[in-house]
C-alpha cells in the first residue's frame, strides 16, 4: 500500500475517468454529489480522524468525511477526503472545483440533496458559473413561500414552477406514493420516543432535536411529552418535494435528474457492504489515502461488472456473479508424456459457464 500514493493514485483516477467517458460516449454534462462518513477502529484523533456526526451511528469512533462525485449510471468520477468533523455543506465546492479544474470539464450541472443546500453554496456555485439542481428545504422557507407552496393543490405526479430571483426557480412536485411514505415514516418515527417516554428511558439530558425528536415537548425540568399538534400539522407537507435550480431544463427534466441521486446512495451502500470500505484500521494518512483509492477502483470495477452483466442480459445479479466467480478454480498439471504445463478452469455448473461466456475467459 505504501507504493500506491500521489502519482499512482492520480493515474488510477485518470484511467477510471477515461473509461467512464468511453462508456458514456464522452457525454459528461450532469454529475451527482453526496457525502458519507467512514469510521476507524481507533480511539485517538489526529488531523484527519475526528469525531463528528456519523452516518453509520458510530459517534464514539473517530471518522473521516468522504465526498464522492458520480456520473449518470452511478460511475464514480472523483472523491476527496476531509477531517471527520467537517460540515458536509463545506465539502461540495472543493470537490466540484477539483474535478472541473483537473480534467478541464465545463458546463457541468451539479445535482445534490437538501443536506448540502445553503445560501453560501448557492452563491459559490453562481460565482463559478455552475448550473445546479439542489433539493429544497421547503418547510424552512419564509412564510410567504411556504404559504404559496401549501396553497398549490397539486394532483398526483403534478409539478409547478415558482420563479425566484437571479434566474433561479423553485420546482414543487407532488406524488401520492411519496405522501403515503412520508405519513408512514412519521408514524414509525413517533413510536420510538413514545415508547421511551412510557418506559422512562427518555430524559431531558439525553434527547436532541434530530429526526422525529422535534415532536417532543419539554415542560419545566422533568416533564417530557409528545407535541401531537405539531405532529398532525406536518401532514400537510406529505408528498411534496422541492427542487431549486438555475438550469434551462424543464420541470420534468429537473425532477428526473434529481431522482437519479439514488445512484450515489447505491454506490455508498455497495462500498460499505459489498466492498467493505469501513471500518478503517490504518493509522498513517498515506495508507488511509491508498485504502480509499483501492476502494474507489474496486467500486469502479463493480460498476463495470454490473454494466456488462446487464449488457449481456445475464440471469444473475452482480453480487451473485461475484459469488459464482469465487467458486471457479484453475488447475495446473503436467502429463506423464511431456514437461508442458497445462491450465484448465474447472467448470461444474451452468452459472459458471454463463460467467465464463460473458467475459470470454479461456477454459
Amino acid at each position: 500500500m505504501d507504493k500506491l500514493h500521489s502519482e499512482q493514485i492520480a493515474k488510477v483516477e485518470e484511467i477510471s475517468l477515461h473509461h467512464t467517458l468511453q462508456v458514456l460516449g464522452n457525454n459528461l454534462s450532469v454529475v451527482f454529489y453526496d457525502v458519507t462518513t467512514l469510521y476507524y477502529e481507533a480511539a485517538n484523533e489526529d488531523d484527519l480522524r475526528k469525531t463528528g456526526f456519523s452516518k453509520d451511528g458510530k459517534h464514539q469512533h473517530p471518522q473521516m468525511v468522504l465526498g464522492l462525485l458520480v456520473s449518470v449510471g452511478g460511475y464514480p468520477l472523483d472523491y476527496e477526503i476531509f477531517e471527520g468533523n467537517k460540515y458536509e455543506g463545506d465539502t461540495l465546492l472543493p470537490v466540484i472545483n477539483h474535478f472541473s479544474q483537473k480534467y478541464k470539464v465545463e458546463n457541468l450541472i451539479v445535482v445534490a440533496d437538501a443536506g448540502l443546500l445553503s445560501n453560501k453554496n448557492i452563491l459559490l456555485l453562481k460565482e463559478k458559473n455552475y448550473q445546479y439542481i439542489l433539493g429544497a428545504r421547503i418547510k424552512n422557507m419564509n412564510k410567504e413561500a411556504t404559504e404559496q407552496i401549501l396553497n398549490l393543490s397539486l394532483q398526483d405526479k403534478e409539478s409547478l414552477i415558482i420563479n425566484l430571483s437571479d434566474n433561479e426557480k423553485l420546482i414543487i412536485g407532488y406524488k401520492k406514493s411519496r405522501a403515503h411514505k412520508d405519513s408512514q415514516n412519521r408514524k414509525r418515527g413517533l413510536e420510538k420516543p413514545e415508547k421511551a417516554i412510557i418506559t422512562g428511558k427518555l430524559t431531558k439530558q439525553n434527547i436532541n432535536n434530530r429526526g422525529y425528536n422535534k415532536y417532543l415537548q419539554i415542560d419545566g425540568k422533568v416533564n417530557i411529552s409528545i407535541n401531537y399538534d405539531r405532529y398532525t400539522d406536518d401532514d400537510k407537507w406529505d408528498g411534496l418535494k422541492g427542487y431549486i435550480t438555475n438550469t434551462g431544463l424543464t420541470k420534468e427534466e429537473v425532477i428526473d435528474q434529481y431522482s437519479q441521486l439514488w445512484q450515489i446512495e447505491k454506490t455508498f451502500r455497495i462500498s460499505k457492504s459489498d466492498l467493505q470500505i469501513r471500518p478503517i484500521y490504518h493509522r498513517l494518512q498515506r495508507r488511509i489515502e491508498a485504502h480509499i483509492c483501492i476502494s474507489f477502483a474496486a467500486c469502479k470495477v463493480y460498476k463495470e461488472l454490473e454494466r456488462r452483466l446487464k449488457e449481456k442480459h445475464a440471469k444473475c445479479s452482480t453480487e451473485q456473479a461475484i459469488d459464482i466467480v469465487k467458486t471457479i478454480y484453475k488447475v495446473s498439471f503436467k502429463t506423464p508424456y511431456s514437461n508442458n504445463i497445462y491450465n484448465r478452469l474447472l467448470i461444474k455448473t451452468n452459472e459458471q459457464s454463463e460467467i465464463i461466456g460473458i467475459f470470454k475467459l479461456e477454459i
